[in-house]
């Protein structure tokens, strides 16, 4: 256990060390740098900028330095905790991303709690009941959640929240909490406004999670060994849940490492449509003005999302079906 825990960890910082050179290359792939859209944008504004002030904020921001020493030195900071520095906001990425990482932590883990207390049961009714009127009303749900656009469903649900409930969702929390230190009402605020975010996000992931598991659950419930535990008058609930329902929840679990990062990229259309105060705004801000240090830095968050999630559904599956096995050595 422990070697597979150490190959693993292994494992897993090489591939951030690959991604974060992918990430870096793919951010210097636009022609130009940060400095180029700043000028571009002063210069359309009718300004005129000296080039002694650009060449002065390039070996200030470190753009003079060859691009593999700014990737060492990028690279070096976020093992030390340090995210580097955001050119366009004059700051450190720390202190850009502030209580916009904690707001974006508390929706994307609200929302996959929603989706897994909300697809768990229906799932499992739509499979237990199949072609009855529950499984088709639930059925055409799940298609509507698929098929309609985050971005439509959050512009009825702003409406929505604010005629049936006066609840203006963009600050995720009432004016006055407004950069103010964190306190119980605070957080009852946030609560209060964090449902519709939460609900539209969730839709689509709740969607397709309830189709995955009404289709494998069905799978299994036609199987030999159902129908043995039938015959020898197993009662329904117990031979459900002992069994059948045991191995139609390898997607649930195995999903944790695609939902992550899914539901993080979902908020950051949701959160530009709803105003959020989320990192979804910033970061498409930063890719746009080419701030790289803060756009590499929340791509490299969602990386990190993503093989923590991939690591802890490998651990969790070898635990729940066994016919998974943590070592790769064939039983005979």
């Amino acid at each position: 256990m422990f070697n597979y825990l150490a190959r693993r960890i292994l494992t897993m910082i090489l591939t951030l060390l690959v991604i974060s050179g992918l990430v870096f290359v793919i951010i210097q792939l636009p022609p130009g740098d940060f400095l180029s859209t700043y000028m571009a944008e002063l210069e359309s504004q009718g300004e005129i900028v000296s080039p002694e002030k650009i060449e002065h904020m390039r070996r200030q921001y470190g753009l003079d330095k060859p691009l593999v020493e700014q990737y060492f030195v990028w690279v070096t900071g976020l093992v030390q905790g340090d995210l580097g520095y955001s050119f366009e906001h004059n700051l450190p990425v720390t202190e850009v991303v502030g209580d916009r990482m904690l707001l974006s932590m508390v929706l994307n883990f609200a929302t996959i709690l929603f989706i897994y207390l909300v697809s768990f049961p229906i799932g499992v009714y739509s499979a237990t009941h199949q072609y009855s009127w529950g499984d088709y009303g639930l059925t055409l749900l799940g298609f509507l959640g698929l098929a309609t656009p985050n971005f439509l469903l959050a512009l009825i649900m702003l409406y929505f929240a604010n005629v049936a409930f006066g609840t203006s969702v963009g600050t995720l929390m009432d004016d006055v909490y407004l950069d103010q230190p964190w306190s119980i009402d605070k957080a009852l605020s946030v609560l209060e406004h964090l449902w519709v975010p939460v609900f539209v996000i969730g839709t689509s992931g709740t969607a397709g999670m309830i189709r995955r598991l009404r289709a494998n659950l069905l799978d299994e419930l036609q199987k030999q060994y159902v129908v043995t535990g039938r015959a020898k008058g197993l009662p329904s609930g117990r031979l459900l849940v002992k069994y059948p329902l045991r191995m139609a929840l390898n997607p649930f679990v195995a999903d944790i490492g695609n939902m992550l990062p899914q539901v993080v990229s979902g908020s950051v259309i949701v959160s530009a449509v709803m105003s959020l105060p989320t990192t979804g705004p910033m970061l498409l801000e930063a890719l746009q003005s080419q701030d790289m240090y803060l756009a590499g830095s929340f791509v490299m968050f969602l990386a990190l999302l993503t093989v923590i999630g991939i690591f802890i559904s490998d651990i969790l599956l070898t635990a729940l079906d066994p016919r998974i096995r943590m070592f790769g050595t064939a039983q005979r």
